[in-house]
């Protein structure tokens, strides 16, 4: 038997998570719903808030991450705008919107050793990077290729601080940006600082990239609607030069 807790149809009746479908429409804004379908319960007014901003706050982000790019190309070739949609979700993987969910994954279970051994945030995040460094891995969500200074993630912060939503993942994940501060500046980039914040409010890391995709799925229907209602149809896109290294020339006859 399929069991499932998240909704029950009937004839004439759709029941959410206990609540009539019919009775959130118009009453209950979406973020509050999405948490409701990840969480069991409705949020309170803090934690809906907070949702709201880190799904706004993944939005967009230009026309070069591959999210993007991706959508447009597809969408330049005459495909329906949900085929040029879903090309570009699936251009989200471990490098484009993977780091919240890494970055989750190590908060959390480096948060649980701090607590179990007593460890304050520093000598924790400084465990933590010598032992990634030593694996040849590097700490996710932190650094950006345009910014030296994320924008959106000083205003998560802040917003996560004001709703007394602030706890131990974002105390560790800004003791890590101070250990790189001595050496090289990283700052937390914006997937860091989701992934702090939605640690802190006890979403599992596992959940990490659904906030990325909620939030950028409506910046890649916009750009998909703007190339096929502005462009024309398989314009260039690819502008840099292309060099080809492989065989000039063989032949088919022994």
């Amino acid at each position: 038997m399929w069991q499932t807790g998240i909704s029950k149809i009937e004839p004439n009746r759709i029941v959410t998570r206990g609540y009539r479908q019919e009775e959130l429409i118009g009453n209950v804004p979406f973020a509050s719903v999405f948490y409701l379908l990840l969480r069991g319960r409705m949020p309170d007014d803090k934690e809906a808030r907070m949702v709201d901003a880190l799904i706004t706050s993944s939005v967009d982000h230009g026309v070069t991450p591959p999210t993007t790019h991706a959508a447009r190309l597809v969408a330049s070739a005459g495909v329906p705008l949900p085929s040029a949609v879903a090309a570009g979700i699936l251009a989200v993987g471990d490098v484009h919107g993977g780091a919240i969910e890494d970055a989750s994954r190590l908060l959390q279970e480096w948060s649980a050793k701090a607590k179990e051994n007593g460890w304050d945030a520093e000598k924790t995040a400084s465990k933590m990077l010598e032992v990634l460094a030593g694996e040849g891995k590097r700490m996710p969500g932190f650094g950006h290729r345009i910014h030296t200074k994320d924008p959106r993630t000083g205003r998560l912060f802040g917003l996560a601080a004001e709703l007394g939503l602030s706890k131990e993942h974002i105390e560790l994940s800004l003791a890590v940006e101070a250990e790189f501060a001595r050496k090289k500046p990283l700052p937390i980039n914006v997937d860091g600082a989701i992934a702090a914040i939605i640690s802190d409010m006890g979403f599992d890391w596992r959940l990490g990239k659904s906030f990325f995709l909620l939030g950028r799925v409506a910046g890649i229907i916009a750009h998909v609607y703007e190339e096929i209602s502005d462009q024309k149809p398989m314009r260039k896109m690819c502008t840099q030069e292309t060099e080809y290294d492989g065989p000039w020339e063989r032949s088919l006859e022994p």
